[in-house]
């Protein structure tokens, strides 16, 4: 298990010291477009956010009897995020419910008033300029306990509402987001995008487009990065969905005439979304207008006694509740794949 660049492919890490680790779990209705996504128990997709938090954060769900998994019984990856927190924890847990259908139990929480979006079929139906307030405002009041952040999402279809955003921003991107699918199911997706896009038109302004085709967790994302990465670093762990977010704050900053300070960013993900035949995170960040801090790491169950978990290396599973960010950290805290496999397969015996 190492942390190569993106860009360079050497050898990389994320700084020194403790972090803490902030999970924005949100839910937009889009899961719910049958065959979207398959980020969690079927029809039960909304639920998915609720429990990564609550296992995050205790290692055991609250809300259902069953942790989030695809249909094939493939475990979310909150598993690995945990695992790594048992064996380097974390200076703290945090939940930002940004829209939850089921508040997270057990949890140290922040609610900020804000309700599931809707399907971008029919309209996102969310304020982008207040949610986008509430993102820069967090990211202001946050109190900082170890020396940098891991800010990570739980956000069933996102990848088809980051699609939309970055598109209705005139990012060429169609091709670029990944997904919870080992071959993503286009035909919905774009079916989905091109419906959501038709509610736009070049006379909206960014917020106007992104209130329509957008979700909670990458508006309010946007805005906390922003804001927040001016006080302390900031390693947004994730896959496409979270370079979506830097994609959207990279437009909002001509909005509200602020610089972002790339410096104190970093991206942090798998080296399941890197492999993706069927996406292409290197230019989903080549469209910034600075070159970012883009990291992987390799992490492998090919030794993993429980089957199901050799999925991930077949790509069915690749990014989600901050993986990337947490081996990135396990790595720069001298821990090896061999030791994290364990932890994670103790989790799955002890559940």
């Amino acid at each position: 298990m190492k942390t190569y660049n993106i860009f360079t492919n050497k050898i990389d890490s994320l700084p020194d010291g403790k972090a803490d680790f902030l999970l924005a779990a949100s839910v937009t209705k889009t899961c719910m477009i049958d065959g979207i996504t398959q980020a969690g128990i079927h029809g039960m997709i909304d639920f998915t956010p609720t429990l990564d938090a609550e296992f995050i954060a205790n290692e055991k769900v609250f809300s259902i009897d069953e942790l989030a998994e695809t249909p094939t019984g493939v475990p979310t990856p909150a598993i690995i995020t945990r695992a790594v927190h048992n064996l380097i924890p974390f200076s703290s847990i945090e939940i930002l419910n940004l829209g939850l259908s089921y508040p997270a139990q057990n949890t140290t929480s922040h609610s900020f008033d804000i309700f599931p979006s809707s399907s971008i079929i029919s309209g996102a139906n969310i304020d982008a300029k207040e949610i986008f307030a509430k993102g820069i405002k967090c990211g202001k009041s946050y109190e900082l306990k170890g020396s940098y952040l891991i800010l990570a999402e739980s956000t069933p279809g996102g990848t088809t509402t980051a699609t939309a955003s970055a598109l209705a921003l005139d990012y060429d991107c169609a091709n670029d987001f990944s997904s919870s699918f080992l071959n993503s199911p286009n035909n919905i997706k774009n079916q989905t995008i091109k419906k959501a896009l038709s509610l736009i038109n070049n006379d909206m302004s960014s917020f106007e487009k992104l209130s329509l085709v957008s979700d909670n967790m990458l508006i309010f994302c946007a805005g906390f990065l922003l804001e927040a990465s001016r006080r302390f670093h900031v390693v947004l762990s994730g896959g496409t969905q979270m370079v979506a977010c830097l994609l959207i704050a990279d437009k909002l900053k001509e909005d509200i005439l602020m610089r972002i300070k790339s410096d104190n960013i970093t991206l942090a993900t798998t080296s399941w979304i890197v492999d993706d035949k069927n996406s292409d995170i290197k230019h989903l960040l080549s469209l910034l207008s600075y070159k970012p801090h883009a990291i992987y790491t390799s992490f492998s169950f090919a030794q993993s006694e429980i089957p199901i978990l050799k999925k991930y290396d077949d790509g069915e599973v690749k990014e989600g509740a901050g993986a990337g960010g947490a081996l990135a950290y396990a790595y720069a805290n001298k821990s090896n794949n061999d030791e994290l496999l364990k932890a994670i397969e103790y989790i799955i015996y002890s559940m």
